[in-house]
C-alpha cells in the first residue's frame, strides 16, 4: 500500500490554497489514499465515542468537525476528476469505491454512541452559551443523523447500510452507462451539406470531433445532456435534425449493455424501501422533509400551479410555429421546434440568435463579462495562475482577490466537452473555506462547449453565455461562503436553495454596462447593436411556454418516480408508459414538447444529488426573480448592493436557515409575482 512517502494524496498539502498536486497523482494512488482516509476518520470518531467525559460541544461537535479532513481532501480531489475526466481507469476506481464510501458514511451517520452524545448536547442547547453558527451546527447534526436513521435499531441499520451500498453501485452504473451511450450515439455526418445552417466555427468543432475519433473528412455532433441540442435551431436539413433528436432521446434504452431501464427501476425500488425503513411513505417524502419546501405536496402544488398556463403558452407557440412551417409543407414535430422558433423570432422580432455568436467570443465573455460583472459588484479580481496545474490540460486556474487585495481563493475553469466528461454543466468545490480548519475555497466550473480546431476562436451561443454566468454564480457562492465549520462550507445549503445564487447571476448577461463590455464582434470589435439588444428583451417571453413545460415535465417525472410506495415501486414498471402516464397527469404530454430529461438519461436524479429535488430550479427561481427586482429597484450593479448580497446571503453558506438569510437580505419573504411575469405565466 502506498503511504505518504510515495502517495501525493497522503502528503500534507504544499500548493497554494491546498490545490491538489494533480500533476503528481496517478490513478493507482486513489484507492490506497481512500483506505487510509477511511481508517483515519474512523479512529477519530472512535476517539469521540470512547470518552468517559460527559458530552459537550467541544469534546463532541468540535472534534467531529475536525475529523475526516484527510478523507474530505482525497474525496474532493477524486470526484472532481471522476466527473470531468472519467477515463475507464477512473471509472473502475469509482465503481470499486462506491460501496466503500457508502459503508463508511453509514458507519458514522448511524453510529449509536455518536448520536447519543450529539443528542445529549442537543438536549441542553438552551443552557449552552453558543454563538448562532455553533447552535445551528448542533441542530443540523441532530436532524441529519435522525433523518439518516441513527435512532433505528441494529437490524434496521443493517438494512439501511445494505440499501445504501447497493444504491451507490447503481447510481455509479447509471452514470457510466449514460456516458458510454452518449458517446456511442454521437451523430456522424458524411458531408457538410447535411449540416447546412451551421456556422464556420460549429462546422470546425464537428470536424475536430470527427478527427478525434479517427473519422477524418466527416463530421461528428456530440450529444448534450438534456434532450434538445443547440444545433437544432440552425440545421436546415430536417433529416439531420430528426437524427440528432432521435439519438438524444434513445440514450440508454436500446437493449445493449448501456441500457438504464432496469438500473433506474431498481434505484427507485430501493429508494422507496429505504424511505420505508426511515418511516416515510416515499423517497420524495424522506428527501423533502429536510428541504425548504418541507413536503412533496408543497413542491407538487407549485409544479401544478405553473403547468396549466405553461402548457397553454406552449400550444400558442406551437400554433405560431405551425403557421410558418406550413409554407414548407411540414407538420411541427419535436425536432422542428427549435428551428421554427428561430424563424418566428426572425419574423416577429427580426432576430436571429444563431447570428449572435460572433459577439460572444468565449475569452471575452469570461474576462469582460463574467469576471467584469463580479468585479463591479463585489470588487473581486481574477488573475490567471499559469504556474498552477489543474486535473486536465484544458483546465485553467485563476487566483481570486478581494477588493482590499486580500487573498480569497482559487477558481478553476474547464470549458470544453470531451468523451471522458459527463454531460451538462456544474460547479464543485475542491476545497471549502473553514475557519476551524484554516482553509480557503478552491472551486471549479465545468461546461461542455464544443472545442473548435486549433487557431479557431470559440464562439458561444447565447445559451452557453447564460450557462457560463449561471455556473459562475455557484462559484461565487462557494468562494464567498465564510463559515467556521466545514459542515457549512461552500454551497452546503438545502438542495432547493442552492440554485438561487446562480440564477441571480444570470441577470447581468444583458445588463447594459456588462453587455457593452463583453459583447463585441470578433472581427470588428463593434458592440452588439442596441436595436438587437432591444429585440432580445422583447423576445424574452417568447418560447417560455416550451422552456417552462419541458422543465416542469422533467420535474414531474422526478416526483412521480420518487413518490412511489414500496409496493408501487416493486411492480414491473414499463419506463416509457410510466413517463407517458405521469405527463398526462399534469397535462404536459405534448409530443412536440419533450421532457427536458427522460428517465434513462436523467442524471440529475438517478446519478446526481437531485433525486426528488429537480423542482429546485423553479423553487429557487421564485427567490431569484424577486431578488432581480430588488436589484433593479435599488440601483442595480453597485458595490453597495453587491456587498449586501454577499454579506447577508452568499457569505452565510450553510451556517444558518437560508430563508431567514433571504429575509435578512430582502426585508421580507419572496413573492411569486416576478417569476410569473418573467415566465409569461401571469394571468
Amino acid at each position: 500500500m502506498s503511504d505518504a512517502v510515495n502517495n501525493p494524496l497522503l502528503a500534507p498539502p504544499s500548493l497554494p490554497y491546498d490545490l491538489p498536486p494533480y500533476g503528481s497523482i496517478a490513478v493507482e494512488h486513489y484507492l490506497p489514499a481512500f483506505h487510509a482516509a477511511f481508517a483515519a476518520q474512523r479512529a477519530e470518531v472512535d476517539g469521540i465515542t470512547a470518552q468517559t467525559a460527559e458530552p459537550t460541544f467541544e469534546n463532541t461537535l468540535i472534534r467531529l468537525e475536525r475529523s475526516g479532513e484527510l478523507l474530505d481532501r482525497v474525496a474532493r480531489t477524486f470526484y472532481t476528476v471522476a466527473s470531468a475526466d472519467g477515463t475507464p481507469e477512473i471509472q473502475a476506481v469509482e465503481e470499486e469505491l462506491a460501496p466503500l464510501m457508502s459503508a463508511h458514511r453509514d458507519a458514522i451517520q448511524l453510529d449509536a454512541d455518536l448520536f447519543a452524545r450529539i443528542a445529549a448536547v442537543h438536549a441542553q442547547l438552551d443552557d449552552l452559551d453558543l454563538d448562532a453558527e455553533s447552535r445551528y451546527l448542533v441542530e443540523r447534526y441532530h436532524r441529519e443523523m435522525s433523518l439518516a436513521g441513527a435512532g433505528l435499531d441494529d437490524a434496521q441499520k443493517r438494512t439501511l447500510t445494505e440499501l445504501n451500498q447497493r444504491l451507490s453501485v447503481l447510481t455509479t452504473t447509471f452514470e457510466k452507462n449514460l456516458l458510454a451511450d452518449t458517446n456511442e450515439l454521437a451523430v456522424v455526418f458524411d458531408s457538410a451539406d447535411e449540416l447546412d445552417g451551421l456556422s464556420e466555427g460549429e462546422l470546425s468543432a464537428a470536424a475536430q470531433a470527427a478527427t478525434s475519433r479517427g473519422l477524418d473528412g466527416r463530421y461528428v455532433v456530440n450529444l448534450t445532456l438534456y434532450t434538445g441540442h443547440p444545433l437544432l435551431a440552425s440545421l436546415t436539413n430536417r433529416e439531420s435534425r430528426r437524427r440528432l433528436l432521435e439519438a438524444s432521446r434513445s440514450r440508454a434504452t436500446r437493449g445493449n449493455d448501456n441500457d438504464n431501464r432496469a438500473v433506474l427501476r431498481e434505484i427507485v425500488r430501493l429508494r422507496a424501501e429505504r424511505a420505508a425503513v426511515l418511516g416515510y411513505p416515499s423517497h420524495a417524502a424522506a428527501v423533502l422533509a429536510d428541504q425548504t419546501a418541507g413536503s412533496p405536496d408543497a413542491a407538487r402544488d407549485l409544479l401544478r400551479r405553473l403547468s396549466t398556463p405553461a402548457a397553454a403558452n406552449a400550444r400558442a407557440e406551437q400554433e405560431a410555429l405551425q403557421r410558418i412551417a406550413e409554407a414548407d409543407g411540414i407538420r411541427i414535430e419535436a425536432h422542428d421546434w427549435a428551428f421554427y422558433t428561430e424563424k418566428v423570432r426572425a419574423e416577429r422580432y427580426d432576430l436571429d440568435r444563431a447570428a449572435l455568436r460572433p459577439w460572444f467570443e468565449a475569452e471575452r465573455v469570461l474576462r469582460d463579462g463574467v469576471f467584469f460583472a463580479a468585479e463591479k459588484l463585489y470588487g473581486i479580481r481574477m488573475t490567471e495562475r499559469h504556474d498552477l496545474q489543474g486535473y486536465h490540460p484544458d483546465v485553467r486556474v485563476f487566483e481570486v482577490h478581494n477588493a482590499d487585495g486580500s487573498e480569497l481563493g482559487l477558481f478553476l475553469l474547464d470549458l470544453y466537452t470531451r468523451d471522458s466528461k459527463r454531460g451538462g454543466a456544474w460547479m464543485n468545490s475542491i476545497v471549502t473555506q473553514s475557519a476551524l480548519r484554516g482553509t480557503a475555497p478552491v472551486v471549479v466550473n465545468n461546461l461542455n462547449v464544443n472545442k473548435p480546431a486549433p487557431g479557431t476562436p470559440t464562439l458561444l451561443t447565447l445559451d452557453e453565455v447564460t450557462t457560463l454566468f449561471h455556473e459562475f454564480g455557484h462559484a461565487l457562492h462557494g468562494l464567498f461562503a465564510t463559515v467556521t465549520y466545514p459542515h457549512f462550507g461552500g454551497t452546503a445549503v438545502y438542495r432547493d436553495f442552492v440554485e438561487f445564487p446562480s440564477q441571480v447571476n444570470e441577470m447581468w448577461i444583458l445588463w447594459p454596462e456588462i453587455l457593452t463590455n463583453y459583447a463585441r464582434h470578433i472581427d470588428t470589435d463593434a458592440p452588439l447593436p442596441a436595436d438587437v439588444v432591444e429585440r432580445l428583451h422583447a423576445s424574452d417571453a417568447f418560447n417560455q411556454g416550451f422552456a417552462t413545460s419541458e422543465y416542469l415535465a422533467a420535474s414531474w417525472i422526478d416526483q412521480a418516480w420518487h413518490g412511489l410506495s414500496v409496493a408501487e415501486a416493486s411492480a414491473d414498471i414499463d419506463v416509457a408508459a410510466f413517463e407517458a402516464e405521469a405527463l398526462a397527469d399534469i397535462g404536459l404530454d405534448n409530443p412536440a414538447v419533450p421532457t427536458r430529461y427522460a428517465s434513462t438519461y436523467f442524471a440529475h436524479v438517478f446519478s446526481g444529488g437531485y433525486s426528488a429535488g429537480y423542482y429546485s430550479y423553479i423553487w429557487s427561481e421564485v427567490l431569484d426573480a424577486d431578488t432581480v427586482e430588488w436589484f433593479r429597484e435599488n440601483g442595480g450593479l453597485t458595490r453597495e448592493n453587491g456587498d449586501r448580497f454577499r454579506q447577508r446571503l452568499l457569505g452565510v453558506g450553510g451556517s444558518g436557515d437560508p430563508l431567514a438569510a433571504y429575509r435578512d437580505f430582502r426585508g421580507r419573504d419572496a413573492e411569486i409575482r416576478p417569476l410569473l411575469e418573467r415566465r409569461g405565466l401571469a394571468g
